[in-house]
């Protein structure tokens, strides 16, 4: 049984002055979907974009549809992105949530996770120094015939299907 609670600061995301290409390249990120009570999961990402669309600030998001994330992704509307820092233990929990399914194991228990839950009912952990919430706005899918460059396609094939685009906007940001 998993033992959730609610202990983060709400701030304001204009007061946030990471460097986003550090942020999610070199830092990386957690990207997690579900509920307490419907179930979640969560997997590393060292691909996405922050920026701003549509007159709202957003992050934008790469799942392969064969994750096991994915379906949570797809079932519900909001997607939690937490950043864990760069620390040992944080570079531990990104090494497993991106090398194990959920399907296979339970990564709150392999990790020493602590979930919190979010205003809108979605899960960050505790061990997070960064979290954006965000809404779900639009989706797509990456298209080989789209390519432009085809050295792109090396991420492909053998490396797996191709991902699913989500642009979410940031709706909260916690510390």
């Amino acid at each position: 049984m998993i033992t959730i609670s609610r202990i983060m600061e709400k701030i304001d995301l204009k007061t946030l002055n990471d460097n986003v290409f550090d942020l999610i390249g070199k830092e990386w990120v957690l990207i997690t979907a579900g509920t307490k009570n419907g179930g979640f999961n969560m997997m590393t990402a060292s691909w996405g974009c922050l920026g701003w669309l549509w007159n709202k600030p957003v992050a934008v998001i790469f799942v392969r549809p064969e994750r096991y994330t994915h379906q949570f992704v797809e079932a519900g509307e909001y997607v939690t992105l937490s950043f864990l820092g760069n620390g040992s233990e944080a570079r531990e929990i990104y090494n497993y949530c991106g090398s194990k399914s959920g399907r296979d194991s339970d990564k709150v228990q392999a990790t020493g996770l602590r979930p919190v839950e979010t205003e809108t009912g979605g899960i960050t952990y505790e061990q997070s120094r960064l979290t954006l919430e965000c809404r779900k706005l639009y989706k797509d899918s990456i298209k080989p015939e789209c390519f432009i460059d085809s050295s792109i396609e090396k991420w492909y094939g053998a490396n797996g299907g191709y991902h699913d685009i989500y642009v979410l906007e940031i709706i909260n940001a916690y510390k």
